[in-house]
């Protein structure tokens, strides 16, 4: 009896030492390999902008390479949908945003579970939309881009980064604000969409900052307000939507930084810290501000009722504007 006994105490602690192993290599950090950055937007973007700045100084204080990955189309979604389905071991992330996060899910059949599928690891950025029009429109204030869209119903369109995404939304809000009725075109990424309007084959754009700006101060593009409810510090001058007649109107676009949903506690753990230290850090601050990009770094459960509560809003928004992907 008493040999059984000791049989099966040495079974159970060889099992528990196995078991205690095989969670230490999962929780191993850094990662043994390159860990991939993805990113759901085309290169030359805001969102591409960070996380470029990001990832180098990531590399740089784990000691591991931190490669950014490009995944454009469907509005971020189909990175959203990549990252969900990668190895959960700490060698992907995603700096994913409010479109495929807590817009898309509500907007049209999507392959993964923003809440589920994915981990929340940190916020990362956030800015409003600045609202602008190329030259050939003709308008050079809010008002008068509103009077032009009421003159001539349809013949005003839009351009987004995508179907469900922050800019996509910002454009639709506005469409029910200001009781016009814009067209929507959406393309895959900022860079494209930015090209078509400086190409006057679209009129307008809820664009990000950080792409918008060289082409603002160069004189190519007029901006007609922004979509905080406070001006941006780098764009003193340009009224907010709120500001020019449409109080409370608000649509800030963000960035944050999640994992596949089934990676290791410790590991998402590890990864905040890092991600935190890294926007927290008075060079990347600083070169972030410079892109007109606000770091927002968070704790994972901060991360987590921020996304719920803007995946409550948009939901509101959608079903009240009837609104569908297409």
């Amino acid at each position: 009896m008493k040999k059984r006994t000791l049989l099966m105490s040495a079974l159970a602690l060889a099992t528990a030492a196995a078991t205690l192993s095989g969670a230490a290599h999962a929780q191993d950090f850094p990662p043994k390999k390159p860990v991939t950055l993805v990113v759901g937007f085309a290169a030359g973007g805001a969102a591409d902008a960070a996380a470029r700045l990001i990832a180098k100084k990531l590399g740089e204080n784990i000691g591991q390479s931190v490669v950014v990955d490009n995944k454009g189309g469907a509005g971020g979604n189909i990175a959203h949908q990549f990252v969900a389905n990668a190895p959960a071991d700490g060698s992907v992330l995603l700096l994913g945003s409010v479109g495929p996060l807590t817009i898309a899910p509500h907007l049209m059949k999507v392959n993964y579970d923003p809440f589920k599928d994915l981990a929340a690891v940190s916020g990362g950025v956030n800015f409003p939309n600045v609202l602008v029009v190329h030259k050939g429109a003709g308008v050079k204030t809010l008002a008068e881009f509103v009077q032009l869209s009421k003159k001539k119903p349809g013949s005003v369109d839009f351009a987004s980064t995508g179907a469900g995404s922050a800019s996509h939304l910002a454009g639709e809000l506005f469409n029910q604000r200001a009781g016009i009725d814009m067209t929507h075109v959406p393309y895959k990424g900022g860079a494209p969409a930015l090209q078509d309007l400086l190409g006057e084959r679209v009129t307008s754009y809820f664009a990000a900052p950080p792409t918008a700006l060289p082409h603002i101060e160069a004189g190519k593009l007029i901006p007609l307000a922004t979509t905080g409810l406070t001006r941006p510090s780098y764009m003193p001058n340009i009224p907010t939507v709120a500001e020019a007649g449409y109080p409370g109107f608000e649509a800030l676009n963000w960035y944050a930084f999640v994992a596949p949903g089934k990676t290791p506690a410790p590991l998402l753990d590890r990864w905040n810290q890092e991600i935190v230290k890294v926007l927290n850090d008075p060079s990347v601050k600083e070169a972030l501000n410079k892109h007109g990009l606000t770091p927002q770094p968070t704790t994972r459960a901060e991360l987590t009722a921020f996304m719920k509560k803007e995946s409550t809003q948009w939901a509101t928004i959608i079903k009240e504007r009837k609104l569908t992907a297409d």
